[in-house]
């Protein structure tokens, strides 16, 4: 007497559809990992292809020896934020070019752009074109 079973399990595994879900998978994180933007700053800025503004409002500029300058008039640091507030007065979208030599530290850009965030103006570091 043989009993035999009505059921027959196959022991044949299929990778086709394995194959699929890791297929999906590599594309979805290669399309998703070319919007993400890294965290790190890259800090060689006095090159660059980029333009700056299209409509430059203000410029303030700062020389080696850390003189501050708004367009074409000394500026001590004490008083730049007046000077700015003169200079935005009416104006809807305040923009300022800052213009600051590479021998600079980055200190002095800092207090630019700390004044321009507490008046919540625009401030674009100019490059100069490679």
């Amino acid at each position: 007497m043989s009993l035999r079973s009505r059921n027959k399990v196959s022991a044949n595994f299929s990778m086709s559809s394995m194959t699929d879900i890791v297929f999906l998978l590599l594309i979805f994180f290669m399309l998703t990992s070319t919007l993400v933007s890294p965290n790190a700053l890259k800090l060689l800025l006095p090159n660059s292809k980029a333009r700056t503004l299209e409509k430059q409002t203000l410029s303030v500029s700062i020389t080696p020896e850390i003189d501050y300058y708004v367009g074409d008039k000394q500026v001590a640091i004490e008083n730049l934020e007046q000077e700015l507030k003169l200079e935005f007065t009416g104006q809807e979208e305040p923009a300022i070019v800052l213009h600051a030599d590479k021998t600079v530290d980055i200190e002095y850009a800092v207090k630019v752009m700390d004044i321009a965030y507490r008046n919540k103006y625009k401030v674009v570091l100019a490059t100069n074109p490679k």
